[in-house]
């Protein structure tokens, strides 16, 4: 780590022909762009991704122009949204533990990196607050009394740490557990109730939207705050 705070790492980016809109992968976003992320998103290496912990975090990230000053721009800087993961072996081991690394999608890669290199690059990083347009998303899914809502545009601190819910036949808030990525799945049956979701960030801020989501909601379903509260 640098006295500034900056981490150093490498970044690669998603091949040529991969579209980041269809690059949620392991968080579980279906669709980047619908999420709230737009373009520039990145796939972290374990050490970063930490099991879905990070999903929906941003990253500022720089390329180390001293160390590859033929490649890197100098003083270029874009922040990325975490969306998936990158497995180990992947990129010739980069993504291996304990090893920090961003595979960014290539409009990002290249806010920083000069065309033409198709390689990888050295980069400092930093966790930094997430600027989110309109407000927090939750996505429906799941099955039956199976219930799941996965949040996306999430701005702060990003990274959600825990859920609760309550619906509105219910007084008390029932704590959630990730499933897996950004998914948050709970124990009862939530249908044909308006419910009410409070959520705590990584930065341990607790945000509290009620009736966010109406009794009428079905699986599949997208909703949005009025805002971010924040």
């Amino acid at each position: 780590m640098c006295s500034s705070g900056w981490i150093r790492a490498h970044a690669t980016f998603y091949g040529v022909n991969d579209s980041p809109a269809s690059l949620g992968g392991a968080c579980g976003y279906d669709n980047p762009f619908h999420a709230g992320f737009g373009a520039h998103t990145a796939a972290l290496s374990g050490a970063l991704f930490r099991s879905g912990e990070s999903c929906g975090g941003c990253y500022q990230v720089r390329c180390d122009y001293r160390a590859d000053p033929k490649w890197c721009l100098r003083g270029a800087a874009v922040t990325v949204t975490a969306t998936n993961f990158c497995p180990s072996n992947n990129n010739g081991g980069w993504c291996n533990l304990p090893r920090h690394h961003f595979d960014m999608s290539m409009p990002a890669f290249f806010r920083i990196a000069r065309r033409g290199n198709e390689g990888i690059v050295p980069v400092f990083y930093r966790r930094v607050g997430c600027k989110r347009r309109g407000g927090v998303r939750f996505t429906m899914r799941g099955q039956g009394n199976f219930n799941m809502v996965i949040l996306s545009n999430v701005g702060g601190g990003g990274t959600v740490k825990a859920v609760a819910v309550r619906g509105s036949r219910g007084k008390t808030w029932l704590q959630m557990t990730r499933n897996w990525g950004a998914n948050w799945q709970s124990s009862g049956d939530l249908r044909g109730q308006r419910l009410s979701f409070r959520v705590t960030l990584l930065d341990r801020k607790t945000l509290t939207f009620l009736n966010v989501v109406p009794s009428s909601w079905w699986f599949g379903q997208t909703f949005s705050s009025r805002g971010q509260f924040l």
